[in-house]
Order: structure tokens, then sequence, then C-alpha cells
């Protein structure tokens, strides 16, 4: 009889999870229920498991609408119909077709039309019935085709507080005032669970209505089998070949890398390969490694990291570059026999590489069988206020004071702000609409139309219905591609370093670099600017802390950076430990054993792991759930509570103190949440030794890869400065000299057109097709090969890069708006040059440098000169940035701030500024302070403090500060 009922995944339109549905319907006594979103099955697999705990049987299939009418109903009778079901959607998703009058008719299928569409479907096939919902039944008087006919009411909502939910959903897809929202798009106010004794009821008079649906139901069959994996079993022709490949590989790669002493990593990659096999993990093995291959010969780098670099057999295929003999990582962290999810792999490429490594997988192993994940964006914190003040009709203005962050929402008297907090709360977690998740790809075993539809992204790329929480549940193991900028600082580096200096870099000789001089000197000087995941002011002062020289402290300074480790006081007692290592006590001898690494601070994900079974007696498999809960990344809150209590019976039972336990748990607590797995801790610090070692051997290449990766923590103008500290002589955009994007000669650094606002990308084409041609001689000839209109020549003069060809910008600026004659935007090519015009004589112009210093400023973003050269007044100062002792005053080139809050709730800073011989340094700026002396945005601040020294690493405390003035424009 409920043939037709929405979740909340009918995306702004439900308002029920599929467990609150299924809840709703055991309460009213309903024993067999149809899930039919509108467009998706996100919802079926949460349905299954709920309709099971309830008794329930469920019945799943997908409502279809055009626009807003709902055109029909499509039930599964069976796995064979859901699959058809998913197909015939994502087939016009993908496509963005209009839905077909009717879909394509199957024995598998049952396909309800709604009565209103009698006019356009004139017969019905054995499958297809109409459906009658509540406000049909006055229709029914004339009706002599029963056999046709079957009960069909939707169920949309409980209560008339969840119709005005429903409506204010549908107002914000529609993007209308609620008072403006159409009847047609919006369901009737009777689209409410009815009891099956009101139903039985309301069709008193015509009864077939309602054994038709129990007869359709009863046909339907929906059932699922959990954890079996539904990843692709096979790599090669058969299973056994797909073991002797891995092992094969594995041994391989065990002699190149360990030439010296394989006996330990021989027999450790024997067990692994056990459980490999135990697990029927072999193909998720070879594919990971087929994609890594594939990059390979394409050129492109890669970083394998997260808990897959816990495995030798990965890291001897060439999957990831961390050494897990060398760090002590355990395989089980990985893959174990008790894990309850499936582990899966995370591999970085470049950011340009990465859509390419994306449609290598799905031309490899079918488009019909890989999908992207997806992810679920909800209605979360002031968003949804925001979306539902927009719907009731207050003015931006008013909206964005009144959730404004420093705003106290609730003490506000207005009807429509109540109504507001009221539904936003009901609102909050509801899924709003799909998304791409980070990097995860499925790569399925069966057609992908047996689990869920498809549908498109802008990428080009089709993605699931459900998240990763779900897949992980059906058993997929995802496969994590990601990107990043700094590997394509890596690669970049190298291609240069080739052309400008005839050297080929083998980049991948991270156990020489660990061990080389020269870049032990770059960390310990901590000059780690552009370098990957290193160069934040923050990592640069954690590495001086640490003094820091080796990458085994780089590991481990690489996790505890995390946000929650400085608040909790973990950060100051692993420096502090790290320099006395015998100075402090352990909560427990146990906790002194485990943690001994680490001076007794937990450190990585897998220190809650290992406290959670050796030091609390949880299994693996629990441990694993307790970590994994500890970092958000539960989709069952009662099971991780159920392991915490177990946590403090079985410290209880190994007798010890209710004191340590406690402590222990807030240790474990407090850290996981931020924490990296010591795997991908270990990753990173492979990546940032490769980066030290360009930095450290080629800087000027490898700062010019950085600027033409336009990622990192800084701005381009401070990769700009750091070009010029590493010898680089620095130079504006030039017609004959720069292409677009920065290049190196020598030791001059040409920038890119790409830095030059407003300069169209069509130009800029055209410009470079026409200096293949030659050189361009004059600023004539440049006008007869290059189309340009009056705004782009302006800014290719203000830009200076018409500055070796004779002619000064004022006389330049003079006759190219003489040629135009006031025309801003026409183009003109070749004749522009031949007008016949006459310019006249022009009287002397005079240019003063300071003048090209204010147009780089606006047109690149920044001067090319120093900004110490631009300021109105120079006080005298005692202190730089070498220089940094006791007490003094200094003047400061603001490159970031960190903001941050004390205990008490007060917004304090920290600083890092360049002095005026381009050095940078530190400061620290307190709330009692700021009262006094606040930022005024960038610029050159003059600053006098006390300097603070902690664990050799020197900041000021800034006492007194003000903001200097820049000279005047000369161009005004």
């Amino acid at each position: 009889m409920y043939l037709n009922c929405h979740s909340y995944y009918s995306l702004r339109y439900g308002t029920l999870s599929p467990e609150a549905l299924v809840e709703a319907a055991a309460a009213q006594g309903i024993q067999v229920l149809a899930l039919t979103d509108i467009h998706r099955v996100s919802g079926i697999y949460d349905f299954f498991q709920a309709c099971r705990v309830a008794n329930i049987k469920p019945v799943v299939g997908m409502e279809f609408r055009q626009g807003d009418a709902c055109y029909y109903i499509c039930l599964a009778k069976n796995a064979t119909g859901l699959a058809q079901i998913n197909a015939f959607a994502s087939q016009h998703l993908l496509t963005s077709k209009p839905w077909p009058d009717r879909p394509p008719s199957s024995p598998d299928v049952w396909t309800i039309f709604p009565l209103a569409r009698r006019e356009k479907i004139k017969s019905l096939g054995p499958q297809e019935r109409w459906g009658v919902r509540g406000s049909d039944r006055n229709k029914l008087w004339k009706e002599q085709d029963w056999a046709s006919l079957v009960w069909c009411h939707p169920f949309t909502f409980l209560d008339k507080r969840a119709f005005s939910m429903h409506r204010l959903l549908r107002a914000i897809d529609h993007n209308v005032l609620l008072s403006k929202l159409p009847l047609e798009a919006q369901a009737q106010d009777d689209e409410r669970l009815y009891s099956p004794a009101e139903l039985a009821g309301f069709c008193a008079d015509f009864p077939s209505l309602l054994e038709e649906a129990e007869r359709i139901l009863e046909s339907c069959e929906f059932s699922f089998e959990f954890k079996l994996t539904k990843n692709r079993k096979l790599f090669s022709a058969s299973q056994d070949d797909d073991q002797a490949l891995l092992a094969k590989l594995a041994y391989e790669g065990m002699l190149y890398r360990y030439p010296h002493s394989p006996k330990e990593a021989k027999d450790r990659i024997k067990k692994e390969l056990q459980v490999i096999h135990d697990l029927s993990f072999e193909s998720y093995f070879l594919i990971t490694w087929d994609i890594i291959r594939y990059a390979r010969s394409r050129g492109y780098f890669h970083v394998g990291r997260g808990s897959g670099a816990n495995s030798i057999v990965a890291y001897c295929l060439g999957i990831t570059d961390v050494d897990p003999i060398e760090l002590d990582l355990y395989f089980e962290r990985f893959i174990n026999p008790h894990r309850t999810s499936p582990p899966d792999f995370d591999i970085d490429f470049s950011w340009d590489e990465r859509d390419e490594i994306i449609d290598y997988i799905f031309k490899r192993y079918g488009s019909q069988y890989v999908c992207l994940l997806a992810t679920y964006v909800t209605f979360r914190d002031r968003s949804i206020y925001r979306e539902l003040a927009k719907v009731f009709g207050l003015p931006k203005a008013e909206i964005d004071a009144w959730i404004a962050p420093t705003a106290e929402l609730r003490q506000s008297n207005s009807q429509i702000h109540q109504w507001i907090i009221k539904y936003g709360n009901l609102l909050i977690d509801f899924p709003n609409y799909l998304s791409i998740h980070a990097g995860g790809i499925l790569i399925s075993d069966r057609p992908l139309s047996e689990y869920t539809a498809l549908e498109p992204m802008p990428k080009g790329f089709p993605i699931c219905q459900f998240d990763m929480y779900v897949a992980e549940e059906i058993g997929f193991a995802k496969f994590d591609i990601l990107s990043q900028r700094g590997l394509g600082h890596i690669k970049e580096a190298v291609e240069i370093i080739r052309q400008n200096r005839g050297v080929d870099i083998d980049i991948h000789r991270v156990a020489d670099f660990k061990r080389d001089e020269r870049i032990k000197m770059q960390l310990e000087s901590h000059e780690t600017m552009g370098c990957f995941y290193v160069e934040s002011p923050a990592m640069q002062q954690l590495i001086k802390k640490l003094h820091c020289s080796d990458y085994l402290t780089l590991v481990a300074a690489s996790s505890i950076i995390r946000p929650g480790v400085a608040s909790s006081g973990m950060m100051k007692a692993y420096i502090e430990r790290h320099h006395a290592p015998h100075s402090y006590q352990p909560v427990h001898p146990l906790m002194g054993e485990l943690m001994r690494e680490t001076y007794g601070v937990m450190v990585y994900q897998e220190d809650v792991i290992k406290v959670a079974h050796y030091f609390a007696g949880l299994s693996l498999a629990e441990a694993d759930v307790l970590r994994r809960g500890m970092s958000g990344k539960y989709r069952s809150r009662g099971e991780f509570e159920r392991i915490r209590e177990q946590f403090f019976l079985n410290c209880a039972e190994k007798g010890y103190e209710e004191s340590v336990a406690k402590e222990v748990w807030r240790q474990m607590e407090s850290f996981s949440g931020y924490s990296f797995s010591k795997a991908h801790s270990a990753s990173f610090a492979v990546e940032s030794y490769q980066s030290l070692y360009l930095k450290a051997y080629f800087p000027l290449e490898f700062m010019v890869a950085v600027i033409n990766n336009f990622g990192g923590f800084y701005r381009t103008e401070f990769y700009v400065h750091e070009a010029r500290r590493a010898g680089g002589w620095v130079e504006a955009p030039e017609i004959n000299e720069s292409d677009y994007l920065t290049r190196l000669d020598g030791q001059v650094v040409y920038l890119g057109w790409v830095h030059v606002k407003g300069l169209e990308k069509g130009l800029i084409r055209e410009l470079l097709e026409a200096r293949k041609q030659g050189p361009f001689l004059s600023w004539e000839d440049f006008g007869r090969r290059v189309s340009l209109g009056l705004e782009q020549a302006i800014i290719l003069i203000r830009v200076g890069a018409f500055r070796r060809l004779g002619t000064g910008k004022k006389n330049l600026m003079w006759e190219a708006h003489a040629r135009f004659q006031g025309k801003v935007s026409e183009v003109v090519a070749m004749e522009m040059f031949e007008d016949s015009t006459e310019i006249g004589v022009l009287p002397t112009l005079v240019h003063e440098p300071l003048e090209d210093a204010f147009d780089e400023w606006e047109i690149l973003g920044f001067p090319l000169c120093s900004p110490f050269d631009l300021l109105e007044e120079w006080p005298v100062t005692s202190l730089d940035a070498r220089l940094l002792a006791d007490r003094g005053e200094i003047l400061g080139y603001l490159v970031t701030l960190k903001p941050t809050w004390t205990k008490k709730g007060e917004r304090m800073y920290f600083g890092y500024f360049l002095d005026a011989q381009g050095a940078f340094f530190d400061t620290v700026h307190f709330p009692s302070d700021l009262k006094k002396y606040a930022f005024k945005g960038g610029g050159v601040y003059w600053m006098q403090g006390q300097v603070m020294e902690e664990f050799g690493h020197r900041s000021l405390r800034v006492l007194q500060m003000r903001k200097l003035g820049w000279k005047a424009d000369p161009r005004y």
C-alpha cells in the first residue's frame, strides 16, 4: 500500500531520513514499505538496514519528475529491476536529456503513472498501472478498468510542522520567496503517513486498489549482502595469476629497495602477502600499481600516503616511498583480518595531471564500472539560516548583520528570526546536494547500475549517489586519487633545471637526500619557503624549536603541527621532552614503554590503536573503530560509545587507577581527531625532502617552479622575493622575453603574462604566436602583428612591456590614445599604424622610476622594488631580523597574520614580517597590546617590543606599533 515514500534524499523535498521513515512506519504497524526517492537511490542501503531491524519488508525504486511534475514511479521487482532503473536514470541524468513519456518496459520493473497523465499515456503494458492518490478518489465514480489502478498515495512528511519544512525546502530549491512558491512546486498537504486502518477507510468503496498495491509489493524483493567486496576482483585472468604477479612484483621491488639487507624485508613481505591473499586484496594492490605505472610512463610524479604506506608490499611496488621497516610501521594499521572497514590508498598527483590519471582509470577499467565517489553537502550552521532568511524575504544587509560570526542569533525578538532558528535547527544536517568526494574512485566488479545511478559533475566524470561511509558498508574499497600543488613544484623544477642548467635530476633518491649535509643545513636554518608542508611560519618555528635536522624528527613535526595539538599542550610537551628525553614521568609505566619513541606523547593515529590494544586490551578491530570514531569518521555513535565503555571496563579489570584511565583517554581523544597516521606524516616528509633538495641545490629554478604552480602558503609577491634572495634578477613582463608563465634565463627571471591583471588570454596567445615569426622590433611592428585595443595597450605600456624598444611609457601613452582616437574597446591590427593621423611634436615628458613601482603595484599586485623604498618616512631603528635581541624597534613589511584566541576568548595574532634587508622574522601580538595598537591592513609597520626566545627560536612581542605611510603617487 505504501508504494511511493520519500526520504530527505529526495533533495530539497523530503523531510525524513530513511531511518526516521522506517521508524514512523513501524510505529503504525506497517509491514511492507517502498522507498522511491526522486531521481536517486542514495538512501536505499540505510533504508534496507533500518527495515531489517524493524522487521519490515523493504522495496526500492525511484520517482521520475520533469520539473515539478511527477512522470512515473518505478519499483524494482528484483536486483535486475533495480539495475535497469539505475541504468535508465543514469542515461538521462548524465546527458541531461528530458525523461521520455514512459520508461523502457521490463518484466522486472513496475511502472506507476499518476492518474493525471492519462491524456498522454493511452494504454498500459502488463507491468504498468495508474496510481491513485487521496485527491483522485472523486474521479473514480465512472471508472471501469479497475485492474489497471493501484493505490499509490505519496508519503513525504509526518505532520504540519514537517509540511512547513517541506515548503521551505521547495522555496530554497526554486530560489523564490515562500509566499511566491507555486502550488505545483510543492507536495499536497495530505502526503503524510496514513495508518493501515485509515487507508482501509479511504478505500472502503474500492478495495481492489489496496489489494493491487499489496500484490505489487509482494512481487518485489530487495536483498543485499553487505561487507562482501564489490571491488573489481581480478586484475589479470585469475586470482592465482594475481597472487603470482603481486608476489613477483613485490620481490623484484625488494631488491631495489633493500639491496643490502633483504632478509627482514623478505620475511615481512611474505607475511603481508599472506594477509592480502586471505582477504582477496591482490587486485586492489595491482590496480593501484597499474595506475602508478601509467603515471610514470607519462613522466608524472606521485606521492603514495595514508595508511597504505604501512605496507612493505606497497613500498616495493613503488606505490609509496615510505620504508615501513625504517619507521617501525605495522601493517595491521592498513589491513588486518579484524578491520571493520576496507582500507584505501591515498595517491597524490600534481594538480594539473590528476584529471588525466582519472581519465585513464575510466578508459582502462570501463565507464560502466568506474565512478567518482560522492559526498553530501548538508545544510550546516549559519548557512541554513541564510537560506531560510532569503525565502522569508529578509534583505541581504539584514541577513549579513544577523548571521555575522559576532552576532548572537538567539537574542532576536523578531518572529521571522525565531521561525528561521526553529526550522533551521530542524533542517541541520539535511542533505542539500551531491558533490564530489575529494579523491575517491570506485572500480566495481559488476556494472555500477547494480548499486547506484550515476550523476554528472562539471569536470565530466560521473559520481555515484552515496558517500564513502555507505561505500564502505556495502563493500567498496575506494581508490583516493588526489591532487596537490607541491608535486607540481617538484616536477616543473626538474624540467627547468634540465632546460636552464642541462642537468637531469633523479628526484626519487630520497634515501640519499636523508643523508645529505646540505639538505640538513637547509632544514636546520629553517629556510623552507616554497617547500611542501614545511614552509608556513608555524612549521618553520616548530623546526627551529626542535632543532630539526633529520627525517624522523621531521616526520613527527609533520604530525604535531596539526591544529588540535598546540591547544591540548601536547606540542609543547613533545618539544620539551625532545630536548630532555628523561625529564618526564609517564602516566603509567606501560604508557612510557608504548610511547618511548615519542617521549610519552601520542603523536600518530597509530598511537591510539597501540594504546587501545596493548594498554586497554581492546581488539585491533575495536581499537580501529575507536581511532576512527575519535576522528569523527563513524556512522554509528552507539558502537563508538560501546567501545568507550569497554575501554574503561578493561582498564578497571587490569587494575589501573580511574584517574590514570581517564588521563590516557583524554590524551587519546584530544589528539586523535587532528593527527595523521605515521605513514601519512612520513609520506609528507618524503615530499618535503624532495623539495628541500631542490631548494638547497637549485634555489632559483625551484622558486620559479613554485611561482608557476600558484600554490603554497604565501602570495606570489613573496615567492618572487625569495627568487631574488636566491640570486635572481626579476624582470617585469616584456614583449620579446616573457611567456605565459614565468621564465628563467640564466639568473634572469621574466615574470609571465599570467600575472598581469586585466590582460586578455586571447591577446597573450596572439602575442606569443606572432613572436614565433621573430622578435618585435618596435611599437609599430607590434601593432602590425598583434590585434590590440586601447585598454589592452594601456596595460602593456604601464607594466613596461615595451621598455626595451627605446620609447618611454608616456610617449607611448600619447601615441596609443592618438592612434585609437578615444575608441577604448575597438581592436585594431595592421592598419592601426598605417593611419596618417599626425600626433604632432610632444613636449618633453618627465618619467620618475617611482611611477613604475606604482604601476607594477596595480597591475602585478606588488612592486618589483623593495616596499621599503616606497616609504614616506624611515624611522631610526635598532633591530633587524638577524639581530633580534632584548628590546628595540624594527621596521617590518607584513607577510601574513595568523589569528588565534586565548583561553579567555580574546583574539591575538602571530605575525610574519620582512625586514628592510629582506630577511623574515616572527612577531606576537597579545590582546592587551592589540587594543592599543591594532593592525590596519597590509604594509610596513614600525614596531617596538620585547624579544622572546623559546627553544632557540626568537620572536618579537610587539608592545607598540604604527603603520607607516607610502610616498605620494607621482602619477597623480
